[in-house]
């Protein structure tokens, strides 16, 4: 049987979603937005951040931050984010198409977390007088990062402290959002708008549903022309109880909370057959749901010969050293896993 550390992107739904999404696939709602249950997920979000938030389904995590920079543009606008982060590395300039062509200016710090002193200096580059450098509009951090580590909530909270000094709005990528907020153990309002975030990304997908994810914005008088802005970008659908109903079955119980708890504990064991091994080693210590290890190729190719799936990861900006034919490998873990694919992976390692 073939063991997928792939991506969380790789696994299915979870069978309570597509239960929520058979029921309510029988008989009429009102459509774009308007159903009664569009308006109870709604409501369930405005729960669970403790305070009146804007919620806006969109289909895909690239849709939810590029839009999220578009509510955020200014003309000539620059966006912070990290070197590594997701909106730099893997979005093919969707966030640079749906703004009209604003830009995107990377950051540097460890460990996949935009270092603040650096934030400061690089915002300083664009000072708003000087019309042929553009404007700075926004930055963009991602929780969990792109490399699996987590920014803290004083950290957060720092890094926000310095975009309100230059008047800037703060948006969170939060595409494995339920991963670190667990792993933190904290709650959905101090991790966002308590330490300073003003628009999150909200990713569901990755964690056990179909296609599900939202732009939440917190002071819902800012969102004004995000409607006009999903619109225009395609991301209004006709039938959006469909996306509702993951929704509303992803919070049902903490059901979301309990995916992300268990992909997190797979990591933390896939993480300990790493250290218990000579063939791999740890790049770094996981924080969430990610698991990066250095082992040589023909260790790499020997286990994806026997169907264990797992990326090779360009290392450029990562703090590795890599020798003679080592490489840097991606494991992701998520809600399907389970503990005999860890098992079983670690007795392959051990013959």
């Amino acid at each position: 049987m073939p063991i997928n550390f792939a991506s969380d992107n790789w696994s299915g739904a979870h069978p309570a979603v597509s239960d929520a999404l058979s029921r309510n696939a029988q008989g009429f709602a009102t459509a774009y937005g308007a159903s009664e249950l569009d308006r109870k997920v709604e409501r369930l979000f405005c729960d669970i951040f403790e305070r009146e938030v804007a919620v806006f389904f969109v289909a895909t995590g690239t849709a939810a931050n590029s839009l999220s920079m578009a509510l955020l543009n200014r003309p000539g606008g620059v966006a912070f984010a990290h070197l590594q982060a997701h909106m730099l590395e893997d979005e093919g300039g969707a966030p640079e198409f749906l703004t009209g062509g604003a830009r995107l200016h990377g950051v540097q710090g460890r460990l996949g977390r935009m270092d603040p002193d650096a934030l400061d200096r690089a915002i300083r580059l664009f000072p708003a007088e000087f019309v042929h450098s553009g404007q700075p509009m926004a930055t963009s951090i991602t929780q969990s990062t792109e490399i699996g580590t987590l920014y803290s909530l004083e950290e957060i909270a720092q890094i926000a402290e310095i975009c309100r000094s230059h008047g800037l709005p703060l948006h969170m990528d939060g595409a494995r959002f339920a991963n670190a907020l667990v792993a933190l153990g904290t709650t959905p309002a101090e991790m966002t708008w308590k330490r300073g975030v003003d628009v999150l990304s909200f990713g569901a997908t990755k964690n056990g549903c179909w296609c599900a994810e939202a732009v939440v914005v917190m002071n819902p008088d800012k969102a004004r022309d995000m409607p006009f802005l999903r619109k225009r970008a395609a991301h209004l659908f006709s039938k959006s109880r469909f996306v509702a109903a993951q929704f509303e079955a992803y919070f049902r119980d903490g059901l979301w909370l309990a995916n992300a708890r268990h992909a997190n504990e797979m990591a933390a064991r896939l993480a300990e057959t790493v250290r218990t091994t000579d063939r791999l080693h740890l790049a770094w210590e996981p924080q969430a749901n990610e698991v990066f290890a250095i082992m040589k190729t023909p260790t790499a190719k020997a286990l994806t010969d026997r169907n264990v799936y797992f990326h090779p990861w360009n290392p450029h900006g990562a703090e590795v050293s890599l020798e003679g034919d080592e490489g840097l490998y991606r494991f992701v873990t998520s809600f399907a896993t389970t503990g005999e694919d860890v098992e079983s992976f670690s007795k392959m390692l051990a013959e």
